[in-house]
């Protein structure tokens, strides 16, 4: 059985005695004092990512490890996301964890260790999303010749939307629609995936029109400024695009992977916009050009059956030759015509004299016979006929009256619609006055205000005075001194003083020839 004195220690040591909880505040606070923020360089290995938000990962040399966690709230402004195999700086605060006795670095930020860092793991994206089969040359779809509206993804103040809208100007004017985003920084990438994604589900007979055409533009820049279109969202946005896509990011000799899921990539965003559209000049020329060579061909058409038809001419010989023998013919048989004739008609006279005639009753009955049987049966063809045309306006009368009524329900729906827009314009042309007059009128109270403040009756009013003298104000003792007569102006009027021990002001005389002022 050991012995323990009064103060708590075993006989024969001088060690204190701590709590776990003690020791573990101790070590946390001299962990904490000693380094405070530290920046460390290694390469990222485990990395875990519960449903919490938090990120836990490790960083390590081919010497050690070190346990390092992001909290939720920081993980989502990382501007780079952990990846195992990735070199970087991270940086953080170094503290302890004492339910597993370890220590631990909260990093708040992380850096890629130069750009070696950045290309490898450039690399690795690049062959993980290939493997996926998102660059696919089969994936690519051919760009529209002519399409009529444009969309343009890019920031809408840098030269680089100005240069795109001068070059379409200058070829081809068409419709551009400008889809604002931030070219560089954490919030890039989301914000490009975004308006990809939203040119693409944007209706066809919309309010704003579908583009035919998207371009994803930016300047030029480093590595680092160009690293949101190599990020993962923005390259299967692109991928993904229903409308066929040009990359124009960065110069000619910038490289993103927008570029390789994109289907085709412009050196440049004036390339671009000279790749979308064709020179409107040029069709002219070469549309003028056609319809020549359409004329040349057409009259070619015409002048070869003409000369074709020339010389089988010239073959048949003359027309005169082969109209002679039937004009002698016809002049011969002219010739036996009329006897003939006469012979005819001798013979018709006969037979009419020797045949009996019948009477003009029976060849009267016989036609009005004839006459009754075709009316009898004009009868019931012309009912028919009526018929069929007292259907037929029936019809018509029933599709007009449907047509009509459509018509009348399409007009009242539209009168309706613009009366509905006119009192809406009605209500805002009668409240605009309101707010334009209020509006001004704050302006001019706050401008009188302005006013007032700085004019020097407000500086009055507390306590000060303005002293005038004959030649102007008086702003020293010594001028005072010598000024006979002076004018102290308050908020609330002037008063006449005269310095002590100063000269009297002289008195004026009046001269003959003109009046008195006093």
């Amino acid at each position: 059985m050991d012995l323990i004195d009064d103060e708590g220690q075993t006989p024969g040591t001088n060690a204190h005695e701590f709590t776990v909880s003690e020791i573990s505040g101790a070590v946390k606070r001299t962990l904490e004092d000693q380094f405070g923020r530290v920046g460390v360089r290694g390469e990222i290995g485990r990395v875990s990512r519960p449903s919490s938000g938090h990120l836990y990962f490790d960083l390590k040399d081919d010497r050690a490890v070190l346990a390092a966690v992001t909290w939720k709230g920081q993980a989502a402004r990382l501007t780079q996301r952990p990846e195992e195999g990735l070199e970087v700086i991270a940086t953080g605060r170094l503290t302890t964890f004492p339910g597993q006795s370890k220590y631990q670095l909260i990093v708040d930020q992380i850096e890629p260790a130069g750009e070696g860092a950045l290309m490898a793991m450039l690399e690795r994206r690049r062959k993980a999303l290939a493997a996926e089969g998102l660059f696919d040359p089969a994936r690519k779809r051919p760009l529209p010749y002519l399409p009529r509206v444009i969309g343009v993804v890019t920031s809408p103040s840098g030269a680089v939307i100005r240069d795109i809208l001068h070059r379409l100007r200058d070829r081809f004017p068409v419709h551009v629609v400008i889809w604002p985003v931030a070219v560089q920084g954490q919030d890039c990438a989301a914000q490009v995936a975004h308006a990809i994604r939203g040119f693409n589900a944007l209706p066809t007979a919309g309010p704003v029109p579908r583009p035919d055409l998207l371009i994803v533009a930016r300047g030029g820049g480093s590595l680092e400024d160009l690293w949101g279109f190599n990020e993962e969202i923005v390259v299967r946005a692109a991928a993904d695009s229903a409308i066929p896509l040009i990359s124009a990011v960065g110069h000619e000799t910038d490289t993103t992977l927008i570029d390789h899921a994109a289907d085709l990539r412009a050196p440049t965003p004036t390339a671009a916009a000279e790749i979308a559209v064709p020179v409107r000049a040029e069709l002219a020329a070469r549309l003028a050009e056609a319809g020549a060579r359409m004329s040349r061909a057409s009259a070619a058409r015409i002048d070869r059956p003409r000369q074709r038809l020339r010389d089988l001419a010239r073959a048949m010989g003359r027309p005169g030759a082969l109209t002679e023998a039937a004009g002698q013919r016809l002049d011969l048989n002219g010739a036996r015509l009329a006897p003939a004739l006469r012979a005819r008609i001798a013979f018709a006279r006969h037979r009419l004299t020797a045949a009996p005639i019948p009477s003009l009753r029976d060849f009267l009955t016989v036609k009005r016979h004839r006459m009754e049987a075709g009316g009898a049966k004009l009868r019931p063809a012309l009912l028919r006929r009526i018929e069929r045309r007292a259907d037929r306006i029936t019809a018509l009368n029933e599709r007009l009256t449907a047509s009509l009524a459509r018509l009348v329900a399409t007009t009242r729906r539209a009168i309706a619609q613009q009366g509905t827009r006119l009192d809406d314009l009605s209500r805002r042309l009668t409240a605009a006055p309101v707010r334009l007059l209020s509006k001004h009128g704050e302006t001019l109270a706050r401008l009188d205000r302005t006013r007032q403040t700085l004019g020097y009756t407000e500086t009055l009013k507390r306590g000060f005075a303005v002293v005038h003298g004959p030649q102007g104000l008086v702003i020293s003792a010594a001028q005072a001194a010598q000024t006979p007569e002076m004018q102290i102006e308050f908020a609330d009027g002037k008063t006449v003083v005269r310095p002590v021990g100063a000269p009297k002001p002289a008195r004026r005389t009046k001269k003959p020839d003109q009046p008195s002022l006093l």
